[in-house]
């Protein structure tokens, strides 16, 4: 669902968009490009549970049959779940906080802008999204380092690093938001 919002931005729709953008073709640009990311994002998450996530299908010119090793889809999943899960976390916080009046928050490039209705849009359907699809790829991704050849005590550093990674992103994420650090 979140794919198909991207591509409906891209090609000029204007679902959940509260006003008038300034540059229509940037932000068409950027949805185009977040849906294809998105896109990538779920052929990793099939590759970490589904059997050509492990070895690669005998079909495949040169390199089938052969293992695939398990870093080659941990690390990428891992890495967007962790920003995935921090954009969404702190887009909540700011927005909460935005509401609540404790900050203000920029939003440049518009024209026109409902300020509430955006924020509201953020905080009940886009915000959401970011943090399900994270959660979503950090589960999978531990789904599949549990299955492969890493041994647990190795696994329950890696996870408590990875939540490290998480609050710390986050954090560079609210921080930069509430002290406006793109000026």
């Amino acid at each position: 669902m979140r794919l198909s919002f991207d591509f409906i931005k891209a090609a000029g729709g204007a679902i959940g968009l509260p006003g008038r953008l300034a540059d229509t073709e940037g932000f068409q640009m950027a949805s185009y490009l977040a849906g294809v990311a998105v896109m990538l994002a779920g052929f990793f998450m099939l590759g970490l549970v589904k059997p050509w996530g492990k070895t690669v299908p005998a079909w495949v010119p040169v390199m089938g049959g052969r293992n695939v090793h398990p870093l080659f889809l941990l690390i990428p999943s891992l890495i967007g779940g962790a920003f995935v899960i921090a954009h969404g976390v702190s887009g909540v916080t700011t927005k909460i906080l935005h509401l609540a009046g404790v900050i203000t928050i920029h939003f440049p490039g518009w024209i026109e802008l409902d300020v509430q209705g955006l924020i509201l849009w953020d905080l009940f359907f886009y915000e959401p999204w970011f943090i399900v699809m994270g959660m979503m790829s950090s589960l999978a991704a531990w789904n599949y380092a549990q299955d492969s050849s890493i041994l647990r005590p190795f696994l329950r550093r890696c996870v408590i690093l990875y939540i490290f990674l998480v609050l710390l992103v986050t954090s560079l994420f609210v921080s930069a938001i509430i002290f406006d650090f793109l000026k």
